[in-house]
């Protein structure tokens, strides 16, 4: 390294966030940004550990300590061209991850002090926009087709790999851009969607082929190993001039990527009332409405001068409070049935566990109360119209063999006011059926609801197979 005493000197800095009073008002990205001095420093705290256990726990396998140091020494070409090795998609990773690299940088398990390794990755990849290091590839077509089915992150690193191995890729999807979640369920406020549009216009430029609005009559994944099912997606793809399954020398290679899409639901009494809704209902709209859709008022869901609840203590459980606050809601409360984690250290989950800890996004700063324990034994309404939900305490037994805990109802209930709620508890995941051979998986498909960055390792794995395969 470059400096490998700089840690020793050097604090982690963090970007931070614009101020909250500014923020709310808008939906940019909270996220602010270094100069390049001091995005250099903090580079140089990469320390040569020996093991790089950052390395280890990316997905990727990003070499983090690799472009740490072309960084930190201004060679930020370099620096882009080892880190775009590993990631197809840095701009989106380099904002949306947690980051389990810094979760088990040595730095973090010395001293709480991580390289800043996110930050960095985003300030690289910028850098390269930026000095036109990133300009259009134009691989030498080999003659065969492979069709991708969802254009969300997997998907894309899919096309994207296979593009540049001179496949000739199309990707198809019911929504009308691409970007799957990263598009229609993570607010602008954390991804802005012209970064989404910055890529798909160069995926565009180095030949892969879009279907937007496809309404493809794609089985459903318990459906796809019947011969019916696939006899009719065979078909559809023909349309397209796409003649699949009829031999190897057009290529017959199809990869769904079409994630986990069933949310998770609350079917207590008065689930029917008017007013509760997925997480996906909102986020999604709003990310519509920002780029120019209209919808009915009788079908917009919106916080403006609502009592908000939010059930679920997730990242997007978050992102419905940011959207809340920036809709103008009179208040917003977010609840998990779940114990509160403890601040900063958990003892019952050390490294390399994930560490289970407080997390506080910046739209929990942003205002909200937060509780815990509390599970939802029915919604409350008025003609029709939700009012409210009864929760219930809750108290967890830590498992004598270390499993799972387990819940114990306690007996206190009180009635949380709410005009609107919001469910975010996560996705179901896809059952599989057997699958034609020429037919590959990747992404939350498979996963289950799971990070972007673990979605992007498929989507790598599954282009490696397919490439095997058509080779």
């Amino acid at each position: 390294m470059g400096d490998s005493r700089a840690f020793l000197t050097i604090h982690r800095q963090e970007a931070g966030y614009r101020p909250v009073h500014e923020r709310i008002t808008d939906y940019g990205e909270v996220e602010q940004t270094l100069n390049t001095r001091e995005r250099k420093l903090q580079a140089s705290r990469c320390m040569d550990c020996g093991v790089p256990f950052c390395h280890w726990s990316c997905p990727l396998g990003n070499k983090q300590p690799e472009w740490q140091d072309a960084l930190y020494k201004g060679k930020w070409r370099e620096a882009y061209e080892i880190l775009s090795a590993t990631c197809d998609f840095p701009e989106f990773t380099g904002r949306i991850c947690p980051a389990l690299c810094e979760k088990s940088c040595v730095l973090k398990l010395s001293c709480d002090e991580p390289v800043t390794i996110r930050e960095n990755e985003a300030a690289i990849v910028e850098a390269a926009f930026r000095e036109g290091y990133i300009v259009p590839v134009k691989p030498e077509r080999n003659g065969k087709k492979v069709a991708v089915i969802g254009a969300g992150p997997a998907g894309l690193v899919v096309a994207n790999q296979l593009n540049r191995k001179g496949y000739t890729v199309t990707v198809f999807d019911k929504a009308e851009a691409p970007g799957g979640l990263l598009r229609y369920g993570i607010p602008n406020f954390k991804l802005h969607k012209t970064i989404i549009d910055r890529r798909m216009k160069l995926l565009v430029e180095e030949g892969v082929r879009f279907e937007m609005n496809s309404l493809t009559p794609v089985p459903s994944p318990k459906e796809m190993g019947e011969a019916s099912a696939w006899k009719k997606l065979t078909e559809w793809l023909r349309s397209y001039s796409l003649s699949f399954g009829e031999g190897r020398g057009e290529a017959s290679a199809i990869c769904l990527c079409t994630g986990a899409e069933t949310p998770r639901d609350l079917p207590i009494a008065g689930r029917e009332l008017k007013g509760i809704h997925f997480a996906l209902d909102m986020l999604a709209q709003q990310n519509r409405i920002i780029e120019g859709a209209t919808f009915a008022k009788d079908k917009l869901v919106t916080a403006r001068g609502k009592k908000v609840l939010v059930i679920g203590g997730g990242d997007t459980g978050s992102d419905c409070i940011g959207t809340s606050i920036r809709q103008g809601a009179e208040s917003v409360t977010q609840i998990e049935i779940m114990p509160q984690p403890p601040v900063g250290h958990n003892p019952s989950t050390p490294w390399p566990w994930w560490p289970v800890v407080l997390k506080t996004t910046s739209s929990h700063e942003e205002g909200c109360t937060r509780r815990w324990a509390l599970s939802s034994t029915r919604f409350i309404g008025k003609n029709g119209i939700v009012t409210g939900v009864e929760v219930e305490e809750v108290e967890w037994t830590p498992a004598a063999d270390g499993g799972r805990m387990t819940m114990k109802p306690t007996g206190k209930k009180e009635i949380i006011e709410a005009d609107l709620v919001l469910l975010a508890m996560g996705f179901l995941k896809p059952e599989i059926r057997e699958l034609p051979e020429n037919v590959f998986t990747a992404g939350d498909l498979i996963l289950g609801p799971s990070l972007v960055v673990r979605a992007m390792a498929t989507g790598r794995e599954a282009a490696r197979r397919i490439d095997d395969y058509l080779r």
